[in-house]
């Protein structure tokens, strides 16, 4: 697989495309199948291993730690995120243990407040500062952040120490590149895309049956999946996330890091799937 990596803020790089593990590890049957699909990433280089408390009520987190046993856990990166009714003093530090615990780790290398709550955001980001400092977690972020939220979170002491953002963006859903995307870049806040093989309902908008990207990917000897990715990513400053519990399908989704959009190809993209010409509000799954 071609390596592609993506540098973050503190200088740390790490994979372009990692591994999403939503709906992952719920059913006993597919367990083992799973617990394949990741390893198989980990040794092609998808490193990254994104989960979150929410994920089958901790059942994810306990799969990517049963998959980690005997791995070098300096190799992996790995990511979780808190409920946000869990995001204050009363509750984010059991919070962040207990997903320790599960994934059989003693740190984080980035811990996401999954979506915006009701606790504060001064009390959330002076926690995450607090676990950074007790060393249970490297860096933190957040994730379903609009640009008001991020202006929000940038005037919280501390609040611009916040590392990524992660939200939905695929072909079928630019609305962040308006004006997210760019203030992200601007404050330099890596974008982490989730869903970005389009797997949320009708945000496909036809992607998989498009002649243009199948004409793309077979010029590319790739598949459409691959081109999506090939294109979430295309900027060098984005992290994509695709999930799978197949080995198969995750060695595709690796090997799309391989995968360069000509110039030609990208503007012939943009004529079927434009990117937004005002403001849309985040799409959320």
């Amino acid at each position: 697989m071609t390596e592609r990596r993506v540098l973050l803020s503190d200088g740390t790089e790490v994979p372009a495309i990692g591994q999403g593990t939503w709906y992952l590890g719920e059913h006993r049957d597919s367990m083992a199948r799973e617990q394949e699909a990741l390893r198989a990433g980990i040794e092609s280089g998808m490193t990254l291993i994104d989960t979150a408390e929410m994920y089958g009520n901790g059942k994810a987190e306990l799969l990517i730690g049963r998959t980690m046993e005997g791995m070098d856990r300096s190799r992996l990166f790995l990511v979780s995120k808190v409920y946000p009714h869990n995001a204050g003093r009363k509750q984010i530090f059991k919070s962040c243990m207990d997903s320790l615990k599960r994934m059989g780790t003693d740190y984080l290398d980035l811990y996401l407040l999954h979506w915006r709550g009701g606790i504060p955001l001064s009390e959330t980001v002076a926690c995450m500062e607090q676990l950074k400092k007790e060393g249970k977690i490297r860096r933190w972020g957040v994730s379903n952040f609009d640009t008001d939220d991020m202006e929000e979170l940038w005037e919280v002491p501390g609040g611009k120490n916040c590392a990524v953002n992660q939200v939905l963006y695929h072909m079928g859903s630019r609305g962040i590149e308006y004006d997210l995307l760019p203030w992200m870049r601007d404050h330099k806040v890596t974008l982490m895309a989730y869903c970005p093989l389009a797997q949320a309902g009708e945000l496909r908008r036809g992607l998989y049956e498009s002649q243009t990207l199948n004409a793309v990917a077979q010029a590319h000897k790739a598949t459409v999946s691959q081109i999506l990715l090939a294109f979430a990513v295309r900027d060098g400053k984005t992290i994509a996330i695709p999930r799978s519990g197949r080995k198969e399908h995750t060695l595709e989704n690796g090997a799309a890091a391989g995968v360069v959009l000509t110039e030609e190809e990208l503007r012939v993209i943009e004529r079927e799937f434009p990117g937004p010409t005002r403001k849309t509000y985040l799409d959320i799954v």
